[in-house]
Parts: C-alpha cells; structure tokens; sequence
C-alpha cells in the first residue's frame, strides 16, 4: 500500500470511530514530506465543509504559511468531491492520488451524484436549489473598487 494514502486511510478509520464524521482522510505532501493530515470532522465541528481534504488543506497552508500549495500533492482515502476538488484545484495542488472512488462512497451513503448532476443542468433542480440574481449593479460597484485598488494581490 501507498504509504500516503495508508497515513490517509488510518486517519479516515481513526475520525470515524471518534465519530468526527464520514470515513475520509487526507495527507498532504511536498518533496515526499508530510506537510498536514486530517480526517472528515464535521460531525465534530458542525460545520459542513469540514471533509478530510478540506481540513488538510487549511492545515497545509497553515503550515507552509500560504494560500498557495504549487508542488504540494494530496493523498485521499477516497476521491474527493466536487467542493473538495474545487479547493484543491483553487489552492493548486498538482496531483490528487485516492484509494476509493465517488462510486463507493455512494454505496456507503455519501453520494454526490447530485452536484455533478446540478453542474451539467442547473435549471433541472430550480425546485432544489434557487439561485436567485439580486442588486447585481450595487454589487458591480464593489468589482469596480477592487479593480482601481492599487495594492490588491490577484490570487
């Protein structure tokens, strides 16, 4: 076994008999280094963001004091969903390695079939999911400010 995605996968067995959450873990790595771990908590922090990747992440960039994970990579225990993989994507981790599919975690009771589902055909869940278009000038106004900031940092 990959000893990355082992480290993953002990985390995803520990926080699930601690009953943090779901059985996920993640490592992540630079240069063959462990730089952060962590295991699904959201049952332990109420907070639904809180996936295995998802913390990991937060700890890295803790870590490496950055927002910017370039030559990191993440080691899962399962593949990641679709807002995990937007937050790899976003902190620019370059290679995501995973032991069980989207598929298995399905048939466990974690299935994200409906957001990959959502993304092809929004207007199909208009009766789940209302995304409503409001004040959009005021909020323009804002993007206009951003955009004479002299110091801002483009991330």
């Amino acid at each position: 076994m990959d000893k990355f995605i082992k480290i993953a996968n002990e985390e995803a067995l520990n926080g699930a008999l601690a009953n943090d959450g779901g059985p996920f873990g993640a490592v992540i790595t630079k240069d063959g280094e462990v730089i952060s771990r962590g295991h699904n908590e959201v049952l332990k922090t109420n907070d639904p963001t809180a996936h295995a990747e998802m913390v990991a992440i937060r700890r890295a960039a803790q870590a490496l004091g950055s927002y910017d994970l370039s030559g990191c990579e993440i080691h899962s225990s399962c593949e990641p969903c679709p807002m995990c993989l937007s937050a790899i994507y976003w902190s620019r981790i370059s290679t995501v390695y995973f032991g069980c599919t989207k598929e298995d975690a399905a048939a466990i009771g974690f299935d994200d079939n409906a957001i990959y589902e959502y993304i092809k055909n929004p207007a199909q869940f208009q009766s789940e999911l209302r995304l409503v278009p409001t004040d959009r000038e005021a909020c323009l106004k804002t993007f206009e400010q951003w955009l004479t900031k002299q110091d801002k940092v483009i991330y």
